[in-house]
């Protein structure tokens, strides 16, 4: 590994997001998402299920306070999820999922992001308040969980697969390196310091420690991040001790609850839900839980890069294999099962009972970039971009007011209801949810986009997705400010400009998307002489003066895509695309009862502009046919040959969908194969 060769993201202070489409997503977040989330963290939003978060914290300050004072702490049963008993007033006790700290993290990180774009100095003021009252609740040792520290403190990491510990303290770290980036401000940083060394006093590799793990991965990349803030190697060695531990024999999960442990089953699947049931070098396929899978896939990429470890690296690019080549929905959505909210098995992608929780694409975004940190290709960077605009921007109403968990390819809004088999999946989108990781995950993901659009190392800067921005860059020999505006992802126009005050020499990396057969640069079909196209990059090496510009034009032609013959679920279908879009037909526009609809044979696709919810989007318009509906009769009959109507089908952007109320969605049209 050339460690040489890598890249990181380009500081967000360093960045002005001009983008129409991404700063207009970016001040929903600021403007609704952001205020709503703190009100519901504060259990304000009527009619929506409490959060607790905040009110854990107050509680586990206040009970801090009272043992300082020599008050005896009460202990409380251990149970995932407490909700307070009906009419009775709230006790002095922990209440909501044991993970409910993570929410504030969330909150607190995209607060972080936002202020770096634009400074708030009353949202600063609340997030220095909230974190005030984080920081009263953390234990003289370090350690800061409301959930043992109200109900049990004799019972910290002593269930490190299941109780999330880890998990929260990684949250509260990414939390806390963001909100200091950004304002500069370390008391949140110090108090995960201190969490980090009590951790690592109790777990790791010396003798009398815990030989334990994170059983919900998020840790690793967490401690990578807390040592590149810090400096101190102390913290990458835990964050490569998790992961070098992860799926050891004997199993840490055995020896932690010995009888808990499932008789009968296969050894090497005993833990998989964890991605613990084998070391991660030896992994081959992802399996279990989605997100669990792709934040460890993160973790172990930055410490493949951080430590230039080939077998690890090697490891991370036979599980993005297998997610992306076997396991990937086309909108970028990842975990096809709601049992465990897992990988199911290769090619195995059903449509309408997905799960494609809205947290595992952001996870599948983490994991890309990271990888695209080590190696610019754009197979990372075109998967990044693909759940970015689809399956992670449909978790989000278009108003930012209500949620999806989880984002179907086809619903039903009767079969959501009446069959349990498909209660997961929800025809419109929630105000809020009891485990309510998805809301914030998404708003510190799109207060931070640019962080996933560049990257730069000592030479180059690598534009991985194209997004109207304002860059403030320095090289060896000197300083420049880059200036890029872009019509995406409505429009394949790019234009770049580059201002500095003296010459500059240095290589920009474009990447030229695989939706894209062709492309033009300055006008010209590319590449030009002289041009180096690697791996997808398209490699502009200059001495840039003060006004030099370059402009590209990808096409964005409407296509038909079809699945591997092996999904079975899409066989003899096609789903709709354009440029980075994946469209879906909904009821709004075609009627119900979607399955009668058939692609003609020659579709004919034209674009349509239209209004969907306040925003202004390129739709699609196809010829198709229609099954004229049976006459009455018995449930099972002679076949006879189907006779079809001729008519149209509207296709919208697969993230707009359900926002002009409840009615029926499809990605996948049937076709006459």
């Amino acid at each position: 590994m050339d460690r040489n060769a890598y890249s990181r993201p380009i500081s967000l202070k360093k960045v002005r997001v001009t983008d129409a489409f991404w700063k207009q997503e970016m001040e929903l977040v600021r403007k609704e998402v952001i205020p709503y989330q703190w009100e519901a963290l504060n259990d304000r939003i009527p009619d929506a299920e409490p959060s607790f978060a905040m009110r854990n914290f107050r509680t586990a300050a206040k009970l801090n306070a009272a043992k300082k004072e020599g008050a005896k702490p009460v202990k409380w049963p251990l149970e995932f999820r407490i909700l307070p008993e009906e009419g009775k007033p709230l006790e002095d006790r922990f209440y909501g999922c044991l993970f409910q700290d993570s929410d504030f993290s969330k909150w607190i990180e995209a607060v972080g992001y936002c202020l770096t774009q634009h400074p708030d100095p009353e949202l600063e003021r609340t997030a220095d308040e909230a974190i005030d009252y984080v920081c009263a609740a953390q234990l003289e040792n370090g350690y800061l969980d409301t959930y043992y520290i109200i109900s049990d403190q004799d019972q910290i990491f002593t269930n490190l697969r299941d109780n999330h510990e880890l998990y929260c303290f990684g949250h509260l770290t990414e939390a806390a390196v963001a909100y200091f980036e950004a304002t500069g401000k370390d008391k949140l940083l110090k108090a995960a310091e201190r969490y980090a060394d009590y951790i690592a006093s109790c777990i790791g590799p010396e003798e009398g420690k815990k030989k334990g793990y994170p059983g919900h991965e998020i840790a690793e990349m967490a401690l990578v991040r807390l040592y590149e803030a810090t400096g101190e190697e102390k913290y990458l060695d835990l964050g490569r001790y998790f992961v070098d531990q992860r799926g050891t024999r004997p199993y840490y999960y055995d020896l932690e609850h010995p009888e808990c442990v499932e008789k009968g089953k296969e050894e090497q699947q005993r833990y998989s839900y964890q991605q613990a049931h084998l070391p991660v070098r030896d992994q081959e396929e992802a399996v279990g839980h989605a997100v669990r899978a792709v934040y460890l896939y993160a973790g172990m990429a930055d410490v493949a890069r951080l430590t230039g470890d080939e077998t690890l690296l090697t490891a991370c690019e036979r599980l993005w294999k297998s997610i992306t080549e076997k396991k990937m929905y086309i909108t970028g959505g990842i975990g096809a099962t709601h049992v465990g909210e897992a990988f199911s098995f290769a090619y195995d992608l059903p449509n309408d009972t997905a799960y494609a929780e809205t947290c595992a694409a952001i996870g599948l975004v983490f994991f890309a970039r990271r990888m695209l940190e080590i190696r610019a290709d754009s197979r990372y960077a075109d998967v990044m971009e693909r759940a970015l605009y689809n399956g992670i921007l449909s978790g989000m109403a278009l108003d930012g007011k209500s949620f999806f968990y989880v984002n179907p390819l086809e619903s039903v809004p009767e079969a959501c209801i009446r069959d349990e088999r498909k209660e997961h999946v929800k025809p419109v989108r929630q105000k809020w949810f009891g485990c309510a990781c998805c809301p914030p995950n998404l708003a510190r993901l799109v207060s931070s986009i640019a962080s996933y659009a560049y990257t730069q190392s000592k030479d180059t800067l690598y534009v991985h997705l194209y997004m109207g921005s304002v860059l403030e860059q320095e090289w060896e020999g000197g300083k420049a400010d880059i200036r890029i505006t872009s019509e995406f992802p409505w429009n394949g126009k790019v234009s770049l400009e580059v201002r500095t005050q003296q010459e500059a020499e240095f290589t920009i990396a474009l990447r030229i998307p695989g939706w894209c057969t062709s492309y033009t640069l300055d006008g010209q079909p590319g590449p030009m002489a002289g041009e180096q196209v690697k791996d997808g990059y398209l490699y502009v090496k200059r001495a840039w003066k003060d006004g030099d510009r370059l402009e590209l034009e990808f096409p964005m032609e409407i296509r038909l895509l079809a699945a591997d013959d092996r999904v079975r679920e899409d066989i003899g279908r096609a789903a709709v695309s354009r440029g980075p879009i994946v469209y879906c037909m909904e009821e709004a526009d075609n009627g119900k009862d979607l399955h009668l609809y058939r692609l003609a044979e020659d579709p004919a696709p034209v674009e349509r502009r239209r209004e969907i919810g306040g925003m202004t989007v390129t739709g699609v318009r196809t010829r198709a046919s229609r099954r004229k509906p049976q006459e009455p009769g018995p449930l099972y009959r002679e076949y006879r040959k189907p006779e079809y109507e001729e008519t149209t089908v509207d296709w919208i952007p697969y993230f707009t969908w359900a926002n002009r109320g409840e009615g029926e969605m499809q990605v996948f049209i049937r076709t006459g194969d």
